[in-house]
């Protein structure tokens, strides 16, 4: 840290300001303003400030401040993140597990320190070990231990979740009736394909790359359960299975409704959740369903509910799907709801008016369409005969336009009012945030470790990472504090200190942090530090 003076009109102004690199470039950020040079002359209070470090150094004769050194800036926020670790006794799980290997480092400090990498400063494992000096306090970490610590935790995954889920099932009363599932993927900084990493369908549109598939199992309130990771080209349906046996024998939850997209909807999954002996709520595809379902969207007879928007209504009606599961017919009875909102009906429009009109420009450049891919604005190009005569297809723009607003959902729950059920899937987006919440804030991809069991053990500490931000999430908002993701890390990088060394002492300043830093520990029963802390005294 130095004292940088800047000139605005006809005044200096002086700022306390410490350098750091970005992108390979040094920078500077202001850590407070120290004000007008005119007025700082003279004024009692900077020469009261440096008389009290002098009297904490038991300096008898202060005459000159050149005696203390340079100040280095470090983080204290991340206290925050360890009080939540220690609430899910992650400090004993960890250290249990790593007294059974033989390596001589604590297993917990050394996934701590990749958890709060995550969480506040994301980077590489090779950034986190060249920077873990910001952190004042922790123990060091050694670079090798960073990468060996990722095997052990691969090897403990299902040991890890299974103790998180216990600790948050009896000490913060987890209630457990409402699982949301969903699947993404996640990219590499590769093109070398293994048992794991492969390729498949990109949901981020990166097809060149490998990636891996992840099914997240989160709570009601978007707190994770497990995780299961799959080879690159699994297909999103198939993942499903791993996740129903997950509930059942590593946590031993009888009692659950399945909550999930379309694109996990298929029969032979729908049967297996029956199996097991759970309930589901999925998306349910209208313009595919039978002349039953379709003929009654249009028959009225529905029931309105208030919404913030105004305009949303809903039908259930009762349908059986049978099917057969090789030789022998299935039949499921189900509950279809089918809903109506106005705002959904504008925002259907302007989708399909928008593919019209790219169907349009495709139309006048037919060498970019490929008659064997419908997708996107492709569907509403209609082909005669085997040439290439293609047209606008009018009666798929048309049919298209009769279901606009309308969506379907599917159950075989009853103990539950349909109401209950659309809210239920509405809360869906609780997990598709968490995958963008993992895959930008937290800095999941892409992944820069390459060996399957070390790409697990990365995505055991991206776990963690996620349960410690979205507990403190849960916190704030039993507490009315809504706060982001985003929110949360600045306020928390905002709580540093300044260290100084005075004849031979070192001393830690604390520096203006964000009201909601404060708030947090408040919440979370953390005592602030003093504004000037001796070394020896400081305890975090």
């Amino acid at each position: 840290m130095f004292i940088k003076i800047t000139k605005s009109g006809s005044y200096k102004y002086a700022q306390a300001v410490e350098s750091y690199r970005e992108n390979g470039q040094v920078k500077h950020r202001v850590l407070f303003n120290l004000g007008r040079l005119d007025v700082i002359k003279n004024n009692p209070s900077f020469q009261n400030f440096a008389r009290k470090l002098l009297e904490l150094s038991n300096a008898e004769t202060p005459e000159s401040l050149d005696i203390i050194s340079e100040a280095e800036m470090s983080n204290w926020g991340y206290a925050a993140y360890k009080k939540i670790w220690n609430d899910f006794g992650l400090d004993r799980i960890l250290n249990i597990i790593g007294s059974k290997t033989k390596i001589s480092y604590s297993l917990s400090q050394t996934s701590f320190l990749m958890a709060i990498s995550h969480l506040l400063c994301p980077s590489s494992k090779l950034a986190t070990y060249n920077n873990q000096q910001r952190y004042v306090k922790l123990s060091p970490v050694g670079l090798n231990d960073i990468y060996r610590s990722l095997d052990i935790l691969a090897d403990a995954k299902e040991e890890i979740e299974k103790e998180i889920f216990e600790i948050n099932k009896n000490l913060f009363n987890l209630s457990v009736d409402i699982v949301f599932y969903d699947v993404t993927t996640f990219s590499f900084s590769s093109v070398i394909s293994d048992s794991l990493k492969g390729f498949g369908y990109s949901k981020e549109a990166k097809p060149g790359k490998v990636q891996v598939v992840t099914g997240l199992l989160i709570d009601s309130y978007g707190r994770p359960i497990g995780y299961e990771i799959f080879p690159g080209n699994t297909f999103d349906g198939k993942t499903l299975p791993s996740a129903l046996e997950c509930l059942e024998k590593r946590f031993g939850i009888r009692k659950v409704i399945i909550v999930a997209d379309k694109g996990i909807a298929s029969k032979i999954n729908l049967k297996q959740i029956i199996d097991k002996g759970y309930s589901y709520i999925f998306a349910y595809r209208i313009k595919s369903a039978p002349d039953k379902i379709k003929d009654e969207v249009f028959k009225g007879n529905y029931m309105d509910i208030d919404d913030d928007n105004g305009g949303f209504r809903y039908k259930a009606v009762s349908n059986t799907d049978a099917f057969y599961s090789g030789s022998k017919k299935v039949s499921l009875s189900q509950k279809v709801i089918i809903t109506y909102s106005s705002q959904r009906a504008k925002k259907d429009k302007i989708d399909r008016d928008r593919a019209v009109e790219k169907a349009k420009a495709l139309l006048e450049d037919i060498s970019r369409i490929k008659a064997s891919n419908k997708k996107g604005a492709k569907k509403y190009i209609a082909q005669e005969g085997g040439n290439i005569n293609y047209t606008l297809d009018t009666d798929t723009i048309y049919n298209d336009s009769k279901f606009d607003g309308y969506y379907a959902i599917v159950t075989n729950e009853d103990s539950i009012t349909e109401p209950d059920v659309i809210s239920a899937y509405h809360n869906l987006y609780k997990i598709e945030h968490s995958f963008r919440l993992m895959k930008s804030n937290l800095e999941v991809q892409p992944i820069f470790v390459w060996t399957p069991k070390r790409i697990k053990g990365h995505f055991v500490i991206c776990f963690l990472a996620f349960l410690l931000e979205r507990h403190l999430e849960y916190k704030l908002y039993k507490n009315s504090i809504p706060a982001s993701t985003d929110r949360i890390r600045g306020a928390l990088n905002s709580l540093n200190f300044a260290k100084v060394t005075l004849n031979g002492n070192s001393y830690f300043i604390k520096t203006k942090a964000e009201d909601l830093a404060y708030k947090i520990l408040r919440i979370l029963k953390i005592p602030s530090p003093k504004n000037i802390t001796p070394e020896d005294e400081l305890n975090l």
